[in-house]
């Protein structure tokens, strides 16, 4: 499923990511999650485009160290790949990402197509934000 998601992430712009959003929402937004693959698209959406310092992927990113750093700049993405849990992030928003996970992923160094200005933007932020935690 990881994989899909991946493929989609590289030729998606971020209008059509938000487009699938937006669907994936209006079908699955009122339903509770279960341990369904349908669900898991909504899931990864819900915390890309909805985080909340609550839910457990961001309680818990203690427990996983980063294995790889990727940017998808054509939808302005960028994902974690912890031992068994996957993290897809609006480069445009800020989440509650600890000082040891954005620490792992400076440490892991960002895996990029090209150099973009949006890389280094998202190196500039993310050193900032753990300069200030």
């Amino acid at each position: 499923m990881y994989r899909v998601f991946s493929q989609m992430l590289k030729s998606f712009s971020s209008v059509d990511l938000e487009d699938l959003y937006k669907l994936v929402k209006a079908k699955y937004g009122s339903t509770r999650q279960v341990e369904d693959l349908d669900l898991i698209i909504w899931g990864d959406l819900k915390t890309m485009f909805e985080p909340h310092v609550e839910d457990t992927i961001w309680r818990n990113q203690q427990n996983y160290s980063v294995l790889d750093w990727k940017l998808y700049d054509s939808c302005e993405v960028h994902s974690l790949r912890k031992q068994n849990v996957y993290i897809h992030i609006l480069v445009e928003k800020r989440y509650p990402l600890t000082p040891a996970t954005i620490t792992n992923m400076l440490n892991k160094k960002l895996q990029a197509d090209h150099f973009s200005e949006m890389a280094y933007q998202l190196l500039k932020l993310l050193t900032k934000q753990l300069k200030n935690q």
